[in-house]
């Protein structure tokens, strides 16, 4: 069994490993990391070796840590990323390059219509008919999208979306209420077989996913990470936030994993303080005081415009993985503006949380 893990900010770890009778045997780790001493490779193949082969991450992870001579030194390497590369390879898990990407890059759409589009393209990943889909998306019209858990009037205040003409639309993944304007945000999805975050665990999942983008506002000159469960980060502020849906296969066979990010490129502050409801207790736990410092826009921080940012991102993304140029089809369409129509334009979808 082989199984890989790109540990987020670090370096590659491969797995190659035999289960038999029940336990782990003939467990070979590998990868561009760095580790001194010498012998200690040797310590965490032999931590590996008889271990029950359900023992999860943070089981694996506790056996190496145990195992390793004293003043072992990790750079690009961690215990837990041992212990999710051999769950990944018991788990027969995927990876990135397995698969040929397509990329959905089109003109502005609606608010409820790119809520369709992803419940829509992600099942079509799940039965097969379409490829691993990166969907770059852009904005026909100003809006508040709330998760799928969050109570409405909780979330925004409907004189301050009336006031600014802001559409609220309800998305099917859990996570926090994000504001957007056409031109202020830089929203994408990516539609992905289970078979790629199959062994992580669900934190483990977003960081994973998000990992590219990471690289890439990196070479943008941002130095940005992870955050769990669902930011992505900069010593200036939050930039980004994520969420994920997954879908159940046909037949309730293997699925496939929503996952999509809005990053604030120019956000009008003093707006959407006017149309979200942004309560002191989640500004506590952030520990920010003030909403306005929660965000911190891509345009300060790069100095590059938005189709810029949004080129380069797809160039990197594409570097690693391979990208080729798609589109939606017209199935697929016509399902999405049905949804749009019949389920995420609807007043009883959107207010299903009152």
């Amino acid at each position: 069994m082989h199984g890989e893990y790109k540990i987020p900010g670090g370096k590659l770890v491969v797995v190659d490993l035999d289960v038999e009778d029940g336990v782990l045997r003939h467990a070979r780790v590998a990868g561009d990391f760095f580790l001194e001493p010498d012998e200690a490779l040797d310590a965490v193949n032999h931590a590996l070796e008889g271990a029950p082969a359900d023992t999860d991450a943070a089981g694996l992870a506790a056996r190496v840590e145990a195992a390793l001579p004293a003043r072992t030194v990790m750079y690009g390497l961690t215990s837990e990323g041992v212990g999710i590369a051999v769950r990944r390879a018991l788990a027969h898990a995927t990876d990135w390059t397995d698969y040929d990407w397509q990329l959905i890059h089109e003109g502005p759409q609606s608010p409820a219509l790119h809520m369709a589009l992803d419940e829509v393209l992600t099942a079509e990943v799940a039965a097969g008919r379409r490829p691993p889909t990166l969907r770059v998306w852009e904005w026909g019209a100003p809006s508040v999208i709330i998760g799928s858990f969050q109570s409405l009037r909780n979330e925004v205040d409907p004189e301050g979306a009336a006031r600014h003409g802001i559409e609220v639309v309800r998305r099917i993944s859990g996570g926090g209420a994000m504001f957007v304007e056409p031109g202020n945000t830089i929203t994408y999805s990516l539609s992905v077989p289970e078979a790629l975050v199959q062994g992580l665990s669900f934190q483990d999942s977003y960081a994973y996913l998000d990992d590219w983008v990471l690289g890439a506002l990196g070479d943008m000159g941002i130095k940005a990470w992870y955050q769990p469960l669902n930011d992505i980060a900069t010593e200036q502020g939050k930039i980004a936030g994520a969420a994920q849906k997954r879908v159940v296969g046909p037949g309730g066979g293997p699925g496939a994993v929503l996952h999509h990010v809005t990053m604030s490129y120019d956000i009008d502050a003093d707006k959407m303080l006017e149309v979200l409801r942004i309560g002191r207790e989640k500004l506590s736990g952030k520990g920010i005081g003030s909403a306005k410092k929660r965000v911190d826009p891509l345009r300060r921080q790069t100095g590059l415009a938005r189709e810029e940012v949004i080129g380069r991102m797809i160039d990197s993304f594409r570097g690693r993985y391979g990208l080729a140029d798609g589109g939606v089809t017209a199935a697929e369409l016509a399902r999405a503006e049905e949804l749009a129509r019949s389920k995420f334009g609807s007043a009883a979808w959107t207010a299903r949380v009152p």
